[in-house]
């Protein structure tokens, strides 16, 4: 009798990831507004996540993923978004750190198969940290025998309800001439870790996006996948240049989503100039909002990255978030009253897209990395 094939050497059958999203989406939405009002995280949209295998999405098929390209994570992410915001950019976290992973695979050969393979084949969740760490990191490590000892307290840990695996940062300085940030992967189970539920926000209610506690945890040599100084390493440029396009994804469909119910909202007083005009605002914005992640989308097809694409995706991310902000303001504009109404779901849908301000870089810090591009100084970080 032959032996079963192992579960991460099967290849999934080829997806249409949008079609997908349309599906699952459609459920999602009808319970995108109890979450909003519980402050409760989208489990029960997880689990049909997990069981739709989109979670190993990214990882490339020969591993026993569902080799999603970059471009179809995006629109797959961007469809989601439409019906259920927090569900949308929670998942980013994950596919953004699965598509990095995949992509350090094929372009540098990183040592980061077993990984993938793990999450094909036992849909892994991965937790991201980089909104508490990103160029500087934060925590500290204690270099013990076979590893290192680890504290610190990480926040905007989207998913954390449902996470498995910690991908952070913590800053080594003993023993090292300048502080150096190690990238490490920490189970959830492991002694010392501690998931706050602390997270009661103005939007993206339902990302379950609460501090993570590091209590003398021990991590492995071997976990401390990269070890790099403070600031731009090149690692960072590749990061950003993944992440990006894919967590705009989501804050583009939020801005479609606003859009359509705003033009349902002004079928009743179309003939009103003053709508018309609010209307032809709104396209012009959401047209922006288009071209800004579709560059961000090219920019990381690029073969390799650096200060130079990390310059224009970061210029992109900017424009991309303030449009789609002004996408919303004005569907809000255009309902008028209606708007307010909790019931409508565009109320929901303005909150939940304030969060596109927060994402690194931010306006101000952009436009200082932008600034120091043109005059031809260096951005270290």
């Amino acid at each position: 009798m032959a032996s079963a094939t192992p579960a991460s050497n099967v290849i999934q059958a080829p997806q249409d990831w949008v079609t997908l999203a349309h599906r699952l989406g459609r459920r999602f939405a009808e319970r995108a507004a109890g979450h909003d009002d519980a402050d409760s995280f989208v489990s029960d949209n997880y689990a049909e996540l997990k069981e739709a295998r989109v979670l190993s999405a990214g990882v490339p098929a020969e591993l026993g993923g569902g080799g999603a390209s970059h471009a179809e994570l995006g629109e797959m992410l961007q469809t989601l978004a439409r019906y259920c915001s927090s569900t949308a950019l929670a998942l980013s976290m994950h596919t953004h750190l699965v598509a990095t992973a995949a992509w350090r695979w094929r372009n540098e050969g990183a040592p980061v198969e077993p990984l993938l393979r793990r999450i094909a084949a036992e849909h892994l969740v991965l937790i991201s940290s980089g909104g508490s760490d990103w160029l500087q990191g934060s925590g500290k490590a204690v270099p013990v025998e076979g590893g290192y000892r680890v504290s610190g307290r990480k926040i905007f840990a989207s998913g954390s309800p449902a996470g498995q695996i910690f991908m952070t940062m913590a800053v080594l300085e003993e023993g090292v001439d300048e502080p150096q940030v190690l990238h490490i992967a920490v189970p959830f189970i492991a002694p010392g870790v501690k998931v706050l539920d602390n997270w009661r926000t103005l939007g993206m209610r339902g990302t379950g996006s609460n501090d993570v506690i590091l209590e003398d945890v021990f991590v492995p040599a071997a976990a401390a996948a990269i070890r790099r100084p403070k600031g731009w390493a090149p690692i960072m440029h590749t990061i950003s240049n993944i992440a990006f396009p894919l967590i705009y994804s989501v804050y583009l469909g939020i801005a479609e989503a606003a859009r359509d119910l705003a033009v349902q909202d002004a079928q009743r007083k179309r003939d009103d100039p003053a709508i018309q005009y609010l209307a032809g605002e709104m396209e012009n914005e959401l047209l922006a909002t288009r071209l800004a992640v579709a560059s961000m989308m090219q920019t990381a097809q690029s073969p390799k990255f650096g200060p130079e694409t990390t310059n224009t995706l970061f210029m992109a991310r900017t424009l991309a978030g303030r449009h789609a902000v002004r996408t919303v303001e004005k569907a809000m504009e255009i309902a008028g009253g209606s708007a307010f109404f909790r019931s409508r779901g565009l109320e929901r849908l303005f909150r939940d897209i304030q969060a596109a301000r927060f994402h690194p870089l931010q306006e101000k810090p952009q436009q200082l990395y932008a600034g120091r591009m043109a005059l031809g100084l260096d951005n270290k970080g």
